[in-house]
């Protein structure tokens, strides 16, 4: 499986996933500059910035490590001028979701809340 394949289809699980927990979907891939954000969603009235990291196994580590401190200061900045752009919004949150997929579907999906600040 490449691997944009595999992590569209983790992002569609976490779509999917947020949905299911009651998130408005504002946005996806959503850019400023250079940096993204893979999902914007409402979660009541917190506006959540969601890094979804993708893997099919844990040879280079658990996808969530890969929120590293420089991805984490990348989705800062999107949600900086996201807010800029949208200062009705009060209450933020970052979040981080890990899917582990195997063959041709999902096996885990772990949701951290409040994962980064």
């Amino acid at each position: 499986m490449a691997n944009w394949s595999k992590g569209r289809m983790g992002e569609a699980a976490a779509l999917q996933y947020l949905e299911g927990k009651g998130h408005q979907i504002l946005h996806t891939n959503y850019r400023v500059e250079r940096k993204e954000v893979d999902i914007v969603s409402l979660d009541g009235d917190i506006l959540v910035f969601t890094e979804v990291k993708t893997r099919a196994n844990f040879d280079f580590g658990y996808p969530e490590s890969a929120v590293d401190e420089r991805k984490q200061e990348h989705v800062k900045f999107v949600a900086a001028a996201y807010l800029l752009d949208h200062p009705q919004y009060e209450k933020i949150r970052f979040d981080t979701i890990a899917i582990l997929i195997q063959g041709s579907g999902v096996k885990e999906i772990v949701h951290w809340e409040d994962a980064f600040y």
